[in-house]
């Protein structure tokens, strides 16, 4: 493991044990057992370890929905278990996951950060797409279904995170909320007819109107 890594390792754990109060580029040195002036050879400021920290948390969790976005379970399951991919990880990572959807200067980064995010889109893209070919979701853009659904998904956690979640809906768990906005995309009636269009496609076709 590179020194870059190990910082990035450490500066997670921190952000795990105490939020992102505890984490500072002389903490995660100290932290590694480096020289005091050793993050700074490799980041810039804070933002950018946290920017480093989030690109990481983002390549793994695409790595999760890719292996799931070729199992052989049915489509509508394969969106539901990547989307317990994010619950899980919110549970267990909650400072993490605010730094993933919560912090918009982290986020201003871009760089390897907007890279790892948008792959990280794209490959949960694929997943809606899979759920639109068997009728399963409606024929729209999946880039536009996937942010509703994942937007859902995130105030569903907000909600559970604060006991409201249960006690208003009688759900046992944030996955029985986003199985039952799948059943209302499921009954929507027929109307909108083009066919699934993914991230690359979009891309591709504002290309040509340019």
């Amino acid at each position: 493991m590179s020194t870059a890594q190990r910082l990035v390792a450490a500066a997670a754990e921190l952000l795990d044990e105490g939020g992102q109060a505890a984490v500072t580029l002389r903490a995660v040195g100290s932290a590694t057992e480096v020289s005091h002036n050793a993050p700074y050879k490799h980041f810039t400021s804070r933002d950018d370890l946290l920017a480093a920290v989030a690109a990481a948390d983002f390549t793994a969790i695409a790595e999760s929905w890719r292996t799931i976005g070729e199992s052989s379970l049915d489509p509508v399951e394969r969106l539901l278990d990547a989307l317990d991919v994010v619950i899980r990880f919110s549970v267990d990572h909650p400072a993490r996951y605010r730094l993933l959807f919560g912090t918009p200067d982290v986020a201003a980064q871009g760089g390897t950060l907007g890279e790892a995010a948008e792959t990280a889109l794209q490959v949960f893209s694929n997943i809606v797409v899979d759920c639109q070919k068997t009728g399963a979701l409606p024929a729209s853009s999946s880039n536009n279904l996937g942010i509703i659904i994942f937007a859902t998904a995130h105030g569903l956690i907000d909600a559970d995170a604060s006991g409201r979640l249960r006690s208003r809906s009688g759900w046992t768990d944030v996955r029985a909320g986003l199985r039952f906005l799948i059943g209302l995309l499921q009954d929507q009636p027929p109307g909108h007819t083009s066919p699934p269009t993914t991230l690359s496609d979009t891309s591709t076709q504002e290309t040509r109107e340019v």
